[in-house]
């Protein structure tokens, strides 16, 4: 099955850690809703052109509106835009179709519009329940808003809500961070993500740090808040699916599940990726870039590579390894070769460090493995090029 992802690349305001492509206001608000209005005229217009394409109609299992903000839209833009998808692909009768949304942007009867329109999962970027914490990330709402709104999702009619949290922040420790577990805890959301604060570079964040006015929080610290983290959720009831995921059962998230699992999607708005039978290719990240090629008839497509076999299994192995593990039957029949026979001493030292276990014909990372997941995923990828020279 495949996947669609639409990047909606608007903000009431840019956060100070944000890396993602997006526009916060500097003009008017009237001059801010029209260039809003003139980008989701050219994604209807490069729908309309991949929708036209016949390899892409494979059924679409998941469709996910992500940003930015896409929940500044209003809710009758979010449904003109699924009918259009519907007319131009086949889209699953079941299809999981998410929402990322912001506290702040959203009251009950907005989100109760959202689920009319054919949302039926939201991703809610809370981050923090402390006030301190989100004034230092800049975030625009409050702690109480950010809990108002996960309980009006649920009176909207909401059975499938996702919570994203941050931690690692400069000076938290670990009480603090458990209290925001606890909290997020006694909303009971069928999702969890947690991840660790990334200092990307040209941030307002990166900026700070180089200038002194922020210390990250030292490896360490980070390491013991992570490790609790995946105690403390796993206890709750929440299952480790991916190294920042966590869910109920039955409440994995399909849309990642498929980037994971090398499926096929389709991304649609600048900067947006997309991955379709081992040829990948992305969007120009500029707005004005991207609304006039489409208005000249154009796809906004910057660039593109046919990934190699030996391309492929290295991302297998690393995205594997992040989230379900390796499927020791399916590596073989991809790339020719016994996963285990080829890396049998490395294997070998990842179980006696109980980092790693087999089971159900399956490689895959412990709680303890995915502690240390990007080192353990670079050994793999060193052996293979080793092997090369």
């Amino acid at each position: 099955m495949a996947s669609l992802y639409l990047h909606i690349p608007f903000c009431e305001h840019k956060c100070i850690y944000c890396d993602f492509y997006s526009i916060a206001p500097a003009t008017s608000r009237e001059e801010y809703n029209t260039l809003i209005q003139t980008y989701l005229t050219s994604l209807k217009t490069e729908i309309q052109m991949r929708g036209k394409e016949s390899r892409f109609q494979e059924p679409l299992e998941t469709i996910f509106f992500g940003g930015g903000t896409p929940s500044l839209l209003h809710p009758s833009e979010i449904e003109t835009i699924l009918e259009l998808i519907q007319s131009q692909f086949q889209v699953q009768a079941d299809a999981e179709i998410s929402l990322e949304t912001n506290p702040g942007t959203v009251d009950k009867e907005k989100l109760s519009a959202f689920r009319s329109a054919g949302i039926n999962r939201l991703s809610i970027g809370i981050q923090s329940f402390l006030e301190d914490d989100l004034k230092f990330l800049t975030r625009i709402h409050s702690a109480s808003e950010a809990i108002e709104c996960v309980q009006d999702s649920y009176n909207a009619g909401f059975k499938n809500v996702s919570i994203d949290l941050i931690f690692s922040l400069p000076h938290q420790n670990l009480t603090r961070w458990k209290s925001n577990l606890e909290q997020v805890l006694q909303l009971q959301p069928q999702h969890i993500s947690c991840y660790s604060l990334i200092i990307e570079p040209e941030t307002p964040l990166s900026q700070m740090v180089q200038s002194h006015q922020v210390t990250p929080l030292p490896t360490e610290s980070d390491a013991e808040l992570y490790e609790f983290t995946i105690e403390h959720l796993n206890a709750s009831g929440y299952e480790q699916y991916e190294v920042s995921n966590f869910s109920k059962p039955d409440y994995r998230c399909k849309h990642n599940l498929n980037y994971w699992n090398h499926s096929n999607y389709l991304g649609f708005g600048p900067s947006a990726h997309s991955f379709w039978k081992n040829e990948r290719w992305w969007n120009f990240t500029d707005l004005a870039t991207y609304n006039n090629q489409l208005g000249r008839g154009q796809l906004a497509q910057a660039g593109s590579e046919h990934l190699s076999s030996l391309q492929l299994m290295e991302e297998t192995i690393f995205l594997g390894l992040r989230s379900n593990g390796i499927n020791l039957t399916r590596f073989q029949q991809n790339f020719g070769f016994d996963f285990l026979g080829r890396y049998a001493s490395l294997i070998a030292e990842f179980v006696r460090q109980e980092q790693a276990k087999i089971s159900n014909n399956c490689f895959h990372l412990t709680s303890k493995g995915y502690v240390v997941c990007d080192e353990i995923c670079q050994q793999f990828i060193s052996s293979k090029e080793d092997e090369k020279s």
